[in-house]
């Protein structure tokens, strides 16, 4: 029994025109630096974003600054007369109203940061004390930031 022969035969390649066959060897002919520049650029320049975003600087840019303080936010109170499940929003409106008093503003909005950091332990165990930073804009509304170490 011997095994039957094959016939070798190069597949058919179909028939190309002379545009079609132009516009593939086009596309191939991309080098693979060009592609791969933008998503290296967009790399680099995120983490810049990201340092600009967490001092503030970014959203201070667009506003203009009429009146900057630091304070430092006694919240021990929010841990004595609140039940253990409702602190933290009880410091974030401790917050938001401690800076609406003192800057005599009507409209405060608290940063991503400042939020994070009143839950970062959680509902039940929001920081003792916190020191912000309060920017006020001329249309009179304020934004609170995490103080700058310094």
């Amino acid at each position: 029994m011997s095994e039957p022969e094959k016939k070798e035969e190069a597949p058919s390649e179909p028939e190309v025109s002379a545009e079609e066959e132009v516009s593939t060897t086009q596309e191939e002919s991309v080098p693979e630096e060009t592609v791969t520049e933008p998503e290296a650029e967009s790399l680099e320049e995120k983490p810049e974003k990201i340092e600009a975003e967490e001092e503030g600087e970014a959203g201070e840019e667009e506003i203009e600054v009429v009146e900057e303080k630091v304070y430092t936010i006694s919240l021990r109170h929010a841990w004595v007369v609140t039940p253990r499940g409702k602190r933290a929003p009880r410091v974030a409106r401790d917050v938001r109203d401690f800076v609406s008093r003192h800057m005599k503003a009507e409209e405060v909005a608290m940063s991503d940061e400042i939020n994070s950091a009143l839950w970062s332990r959680g509902i039940n165990k929001p920081p003792r004390k916190i020191t912000v930073r309060a920017v006020k804009d001329k249309e009179g509304k304020v934004i609170v930031y995490p103080a700058k170490a310094a």
